[in-house]
């Protein structure tokens, strides 16, 4: 694993550049020398190399990322109109893993879900077509009903903020347009949204 990894260090290296040196008793490779003083500082790149292997493969994960994260927002689409623009390095390297392997779905517990993680809590309203078996206190919906789904959220939610929000960003914030935006990019492309606050 690439966290087992250990960087070998300048004198690691010096060492096997001086066994790659032939034979020769012309060689001055004593410390001072201007070969030794060549091999040190290819030694010492070397080491500097082998030392950014681990910070590349540890920026293979958006969640360790760091000089990559940029990229991986990039790859990913972030921040979208429906992500809320994360300000710390942490929501910043969250939002990029939730949505590299977020899978996506069209159950109502997705979509309950999915408004939890943006801090609306939310109950699915399905609609069912109307047919002579329908109970009497049914509501008379025709066939193009069940492409139609209700989210049902409070009058007012209150987002607070947390200790990983970044400075600039307020301790508390309300509105629906997040919640709205999220359901309708994420519903399947041949259903609708309506929504009932309060």
């Amino acid at each position: 694993a690439w966290s087992d990894h250990v960087a070998l260090s300048n004198a690691d290296y010096r060492q096997q550049l001086m066994a790659l040196l032939p034979p020769s008793d012309v060689l001055d490779i004593s410390e001072g020398s201007q070969l030794h003083g060549l091999l040190d500082a290819m030694a010492a790149e070397m080491s500097r190399v082998d030392g950014r292997v681990d910070d590349v493969l540890r920026e293979t994960d958006p969640r360790n990322a760091s000089e990559l994260l940029s990229d991986w927002e990039t790859e990913l689409g972030l921040p979208s109109a429906c992500a809320p623009l994360a300000t710390s390095l942490g929501e910043r390297r969250d939002a990029a893993h939730t949505k590299l392997t977020e899978r996506g779905g069209q159950s109502r517990q997705y979509f309950i879900d999915l408004a939890a993680k943006l801090g609306f809590a939310v109950t699915i309203t399905e609609f069912k077509r109307h047919t002579v078996r329908s109970g009497v206190d049914q509501a008379l919906y025709d066939q193009s009903w069940v492409f139609w789904f209700r989210v049902n959220a409070p009058a007012t939610t209150i987002r607070v903020g947390t200790v990983r929000s970044g400075v600039n960003e307020p301790i508390r914030s309300w509105g629906n347009e997040l919640l709205e935006c999220a359901m309708n990019e994420d519903k399947p492309a041949h259903t609708q949204v309506l929504y009932a606050y309060g």
